[in-house]
């Protein structure tokens, strides 16, 4: 599944790499990759492909569950479609509360007490996701966890989700996406190594050095 995974946002540009021509992020920081999961819920067998894996990934990581949770905004279309077809009740987080009518942060009925899982796209350094569930957390709901499309692995978004006791189950990772796209021919092999240096400290430019 991870390598189905991987082809498949590959071969829509949702995660699109470029090592030799790295991306820019708003912080100033050189990337080879950028992702765009959104590009999924275009590509209607790749979200097939997605959704599917992540119903199933819930069930077995997460029988208990009984609320989906997704992040404002990349994670709300994926929570509605994998509740949709597990029956569940869904719900999502705004990034902070509303300032009219009710004043929600949490959209939808949750009750305390509920064990939700938070449906996520993308884990990078893990700081919003974890947001999420302290809110979640806060109202009451047992988190059982993330199920996520992609995840970075970051050094700093394993450590946080540890130091939160959070839980992240994901479709795909960096490793495998970068070991499919070597042998995919979407990167020389010789670059995955540039890739896994890149992910072990994302703020070092010494990862564009060549190997």
């Amino acid at each position: 599944m991870e390598q189905q995974i991987a082809k498949a946002l590959l071969s829509i540009g949702a995660v699109f790499l470029r090592p030799q021509e790295p991306f820019t992020w708003a912080s100033g920081i050189k990337s080879p990759i950028y992702c765009d999961n959104r590009l999924t819920l275009t590509a209607p067998q790749v979200r097939d492909l997605i959704e599917t894996g992540l119903m199933e990934l819930v069930q077995r990581e997460y029988p208990d569950c009984q609320v989906l949770m997704g992040t404002s905004t990349a994670g709300i279309p994926h929570a509605a479609i994998v509740a949709h077809m597990m029956g569940l009740p869904m719900g999502y987080v705004r990034s902070g509360a509303k300032d009219h009518g009710r004043t929600n942060q949490i959209e939808g009925k949750l009750d305390k007490g509920q064990k939700v899982v938070v449906i996520e796209d993308l884990i990078s350094t893990g700081g919003s996701v974890i947001e999420v569930v302290q809110v979640l957390r806060e109202a009451g709901a047992d988190v059982l966890g993330i199920a996520s499309i992609f995840t970075y692995g970051m050094a700093k978004g394993l450590q946080r989700l540890a130091e939160a006791q959070v839980k992240n189950v994901s479709l795909c990772n960096f490793d495998i996406l970068a070991q499919v796209a070597a042998d995919s021919g979407y990167i020389q092999p010789g670059q995955v190594r540039q890739l896994l240096r890149f992910r072990d400290n994302p703020s070092d430019p010494i990862w564009m050095e060549e190997v």
